[in-house]
């Protein structure tokens, strides 16, 4: 036997079958409501829209800092509610080559941080107004429900699903041996 030769020689082969499960139609779909991605993007609607109010009833709505988070908040309303009706009329299930998780996930990401700059700023000017506190509690509110939803997705995409439908994955691993001669 030469130096430098092992004894035996092993192969390995994984082969990762994928298959993906969707019915395109497009239909409504009440039992999604209750889920808890649902949930947060309910919660995430709510916060917005109630922070989005508090400020408006101010004088302070006109100054650059009520401007920033009334931005914010309609941003992430609106934003969300589209993304809310894509899911209940199974538009997202329809479109699924899109990489909808990747974007709700970059989405929630930036809309966390920027609800967290708008909360802060609005908190330094509470003196002001009392509406501001409860415009403070909101703007956090969403950051926290942005937050746990970004995780959320974050999970998801590790795990290889997709935003609606089903993907199913198998994996098929060989090893061939081979004799030293």
């Amino acid at each position: 036997m030469q130096q430098g030769f092992p004894g035996q020689h092993t192969t390995t082969t994984m082969v990762t079958v994928g298959t993906t499960t969707v019915n395109p139609t497009i239909r409504f779909d009440r039992s999604l409501i209750l889920t808890l991605p649902s949930i947060l993007r309910i919660a995430q609607m709510l916060f917005s829209l109630l922070g989005f109010i508090c400020v408006t009833t101010t004088l302070f709505a006109y100054k650059s800092q009520g401007q920033w988070f009334n931005t914010v908040a309609m941003g992430g309303f609106w934003y969300t509610a589209i993304i809310f009706i894509f899911y209940l009329f199974h538009v997202i299930e329809k479109l699924h080559k899109i990489p909808w998780l990747k974007i709700e996930l970059v989405f929630c990401i930036i809309w966390c941080v920027c609800n967290f700059v708008a909360a802060v700023v609005i908190v330094t000017c509470v003196s002001y107004d009392g509406a501001l506190g409860f415009a403070t509690f909101f703007g956090f509110g969403a950051m926290i429900a942005f937050g746990i939803d970004a995780y959320l997705k974050y999970m998801r995409i590790k795990r290889g699903e997709i935003a609606q439908g089903e993907r199913q994955a198998s994996k098929t691993v060989s090893s061939v041996t081979s004799p030293a001669y």
